[in-house]
């Protein structure tokens, strides 16, 4: 047999074969996809840290940061925020209308970054989150409380336990807004690990913030989380930056 025809022969079969090994294979199993978080208004979180005796430059750049991006198209809200327990520790919570709104304000994020750069321990790590359960209205529209104490918290699980989670965190949620000292408990989704879910909270002192730590039901959704954490529980507390 010619050599052309041994090859289009073989060629022929792999072709069989492969059309073959496709129909046999097992279609995705129904839900297997991962959860796309809803479009809509975007919850961006910003850490960072600085040095040593850079605590007072830091806070100025950052009130004037804040005060201009409320002005943009778009926006629904910036709170800066001072670390309690780390005077180096910043971040600051901005609040769009969608992701072309935020994406307007990039240049004055980065004109930030770069006044921020020769400060810094630890520069910009930057989150992109959606809403999970929130309650609004537009982020800094809470009752003014000069006591107030500012909670970021990264909650970071397994990925096949992240349904089980967002159940006992809006749980949770439901239980803490209807404590004394409330003033606003929301759910985030960070964009592209749906495992990632961030919590935010307002309460009127740290009294109230306190008593929230320790009760029954904030135990009893740390006892449960555990098992299903990725990573520790990364809670910080905050004062405003007004």
């Amino acid at each position: 047999m010619p050599l052309y025809r041994f090859l289009a022969i073989l060629v022929l079969i792999g072709a069989a074969m492969s059309g073959s090994a496709q129909a046999q294979a097992p279609a995705p199993a129904p839900g297997s996809a991962p959860t796309q978080p809803p479009p809509g208004p975007v919850y961006m979180i910003t850490f960072f840290e600085v040095g040593t005796g850079s605590a007072d430059q830091t806070i100025g750049l950052l009130r004037d940061f804040a005060a201009a991006s409320r002005k943009q198209d778009g926006n629904a809200g910036v709170l800066a925020l001072h670390e309690i327990a780390r005077p180096g520790r910043f971040a600051f919570v901005e609040l769009w209308r969608d992701k072309p709104a935020r994406e307007a304000n990039a240049p004055a994020v980065a004109s930030l970054r770069d006044k921020l750069q020769p400060l810094f321990a630890s520069p910009f790590d930057v989150r992109t989150n959606y809403g999970l359960d929130v309650t609004g209205p537009a982020i800094g529209a809470e009752p003014g409380v000069d006591n107030a104490v500012y909670v970021l918290t990264h909650v970071d699980v397994f990925p096949a336990g992240k349904d089980q989670t967002i159940e006992l965190l809006k749980t949770l949620a439901a239980a803490s807004r209807k404590e004394t000292g409330h003033l606003r408990f929301e759910l985030w989704q960070q964009e592209g690990r749906f495992n990632h879910l961030p919590v935010f909270e307002i309460w009127r002192d740290a009294q109230a913030q306190g008593a929230h730590a320790n009760a029954p039901h904030t135990r009893d959704f740390r006892a449960k989380l555990v098992p299903l954490q990725g990573a520790l529980y990364d809670e910080r507390l905050y004062t405003a930056i007004r």
